[in-house]
């Protein structure tokens, strides 16, 4: 948000030459002015672009960088249509889409632009669905679902992913009694937005135990997890994904902002990538 085509470009080249693993966009339709985390400095008359065009971008510009858009609001798409948007992406990133997907909860753009924004038990019913409907489309040759808010009928996705059985599947959020519940049945990897090492082990405790209750492996589901790169101190970042590490996360994934985003990812790449790199920690 509140950049640029070009300067997007310049910090996917980057990304993509530099050694990280991921490369993400967000998705919203407004900027989001606060966070629980204090990451978000914005006017919401900033500009901002649509994700997934976006992310189409994204692929066709990189080589070797995985690439997806962290997390999709679910509510924003038909998630048949999503289906076929993110099969899309994956044949032209040949291969390299990670899905990330969420209940979607930025209330305001709904009730500006005159979109049903539903509670969020039934955002959080609507996105098990929804990956439920994906994965269908994805894996089967014609589709059938019958669910209280999508359904399938006679269905065709074609072509499907490159990745088989389809792209890995990232839920983001940290609702302890439904998320992480939906992320045990559903998630190839769970994403944390950030938030103190503490809170972050303790809700990863809270998913081990969903896991268990779903007959999953805990250790099946990846951990991820947000941390800010301030190049004026980088060694906070370092010490943030040493604790996140510490405690069982397995993916980083690093923001960096401001005009000189180029810049400040290349540090973060000289600071982050030779420090975690022998660790088997993913860094985007």
């Amino acid at each position: 948000m509140n950049t640029t085509a070009q300067a997007l470009r310049e910090v996917w080249e980057v990304a993509d030459q530099s050694g990280f693993d991921h490369l993400w966009v967000f998705d919203h339709l407004l900027p989001l002015t606060t966070s629980a985390t204090g990451w978000y400095r914005a006017e919401v008359s900033d500009p901002i672009f649509e994700s997934w065009t976006t992310l189409a971008c994204m692929a066709a510009l990189t080589r070797r960088v995985r690439i997806g858009v962290n997390v999709t609001g679910n509510l924003y798409r038909h998630p048949a249509l999503l289906a076929k948007m993110a099969a899309t992406v994956d044949h032209f990133s040949d291969g390299r889409l990670e899905m990330g997907i969420g209940a979607a909860h930025a209330e305001r753009e709904f009730v500006t632009l005159g979109m049903p924004f539903a509670p969020v038990g039934e955002r959080l019913a609507r996105l098990g669905e929804a990956i439920e409907v994906m994965k269908l489309l994805w894996t089967e040759d014609v589709a059938e679902y019958s669910g209280a808010y999508y359904q399938l009928r006679e269905a065709v996705c074609a072509p499907k992913p490159l990745q088989k059985p389809h792209p890995p599947v990232w839920i983001g959020g940290r609702g302890e009694r439904k998320t992480l519940r939906l992320v045990a049945e559903h998630a190839d990897v769970w994403n944390l937005v950030g938030g103190p090492p503490e809170e972050a082990e303790r809700l990863s405790r809270v998913l081990d135990e969903h896991c268990e209750a779903v007959g999953r492996d805990p250790a099946s589901v990846r951990r991820s997890v947000g941390i800010r790169f301030d190049p004026a101190d980088p060694d906070t970042a370092l010490r943030a994904g040493e604790a996140m590490l510490a405690g069982g996360f397995t993916e980083l994934i690093v923001t960096v902002a401001g005009p000189q985003a180029a810049r400040h990812a290349e540090n973060a790449a000289e600071t982050l990538i030779p420090a975690f790199r022998g660790t088997g920690t993913a860094v985007s």
